[in-house]
């Protein structure tokens, strides 16, 4: 036990702080490769879908079946699909289908709608750039003196 009656000396006689360092703690050197990729949607096709309902079926008991899931990483739900699916004659159902929002038909009222805002768009284009030739005909008029006609469009507020 360290003597605390007299003043306290910050270096011993090493000439090192007798005070406590901090401890760092290095950063990871890289990412865990395990982590790298996103994980991926697995699909089955109908012969493989069929031919793990057959393994399934054959299947004497319960433990059997487990260890069918377990070794493809299915889950039980997934093979009560399958199973109700081929039950009910779908044998286009047990194809992979492809997620996500069903593509729209083009309509040709569409293609319409589309050239007509394309037109809408280049004639607002030719209005702001009359206009701007306008306003600076008007401001060289006025610097020169010489005073434009007015016209009905002039006058509107």
């Amino acid at each position: 036990m360290p003597n605390t009656d007299g003043p306290i000396d910050p270096k011993n006689a090493t000439g090192h702080s007798e005070a406590r360092k901090p401890t760092t703690v290095p950063p990871p050197s890289a990412a865990s490769p395990e982590l790298s990729l996103p994980p991926r949607r697995r699909t089955f096709s109908a012969a493989a879908k069929l031919r793990i309902l057959a393994e399934t079926d054959r299947a004497a008991d319960t433990g059997g079946i487990a260890a069918i899931l377990r070794r493809e990483g299915l889950y039980s739900s997934t093979l009560t699909d399958w199973r109700r699916q081929r039950d009910a004659g779908a044998f286009e159902a047990l194809k992979p289908q492809r997620r996500g929002p069903k593509p729209v038909p083009a309509q040709p009222a569409d293609a319409d709608l589309d050239q007509l805002r394309r037109e809408n768009a280049r004639l607002r284009q030719r209005l702001e750039h009359a206009e701007a030739i306008i306003e600076i005909q008007k401001k060289v008029a006025a610097l020169l003196g010489m005073p434009m006609a007015t016209t009905a469009h002039d006058e509107t507020p």
